[in-house]
């Protein structure tokens, strides 16, 4: 699949796709007759790249996860550790927005109850 292919398929800018490149993000395409060639494995890496970023990974995150990931050794401890960290922070802003809807609640309820008084 060329680069283009790639872009229109997956709504992928191509700025984006050179930048994994540039990192070695993807390393397995090829050039055939001047033109990028990405393999299946090539398209798992970038959907497993664009997940990484969905979830709130930083670039240097996403980075340093797929440098984890394609080093060949045994990593995924690591990698285990810095999606466990994102996750307690997102289950962090989850209690923290809990505590915002509860206040929102509380104080609609204190208005409510005033009201319903003055009539």
């Amino acid at each position: 699949m060329t680069i283009d292919e790639v872009c229109e398929r997956y709504c992928i800018p191509k700025s984006v796709l050179e930048e994994y490149e540039k990192l070695g993000l993807c390393s397995s395409v090829k050039c055939v007759m001047g033109q990028w060639q990405y393999d299946d494995m090539d398209v798992e890496r970038l959907s497993l790249i664009m997940t990484l970023h969905d979830v709130g990974f930083t670039n240097e995150e996403v980075e340093a996860y797929m440098g984890l990931l394609l080093s060949g050794g045994d990593t995924r401890d690591a990698r285990l550790k810095m999606l466990d960290k994102l996750r307690q922070q997102a289950v962090d802003e989850i209690h923290f927005h809990q505590k915002k809807l509860d206040w929102l609640d509380y104080l609609r309820y204190q208005i409510r109850q005033h009201k319903e008084k003055v009539l």
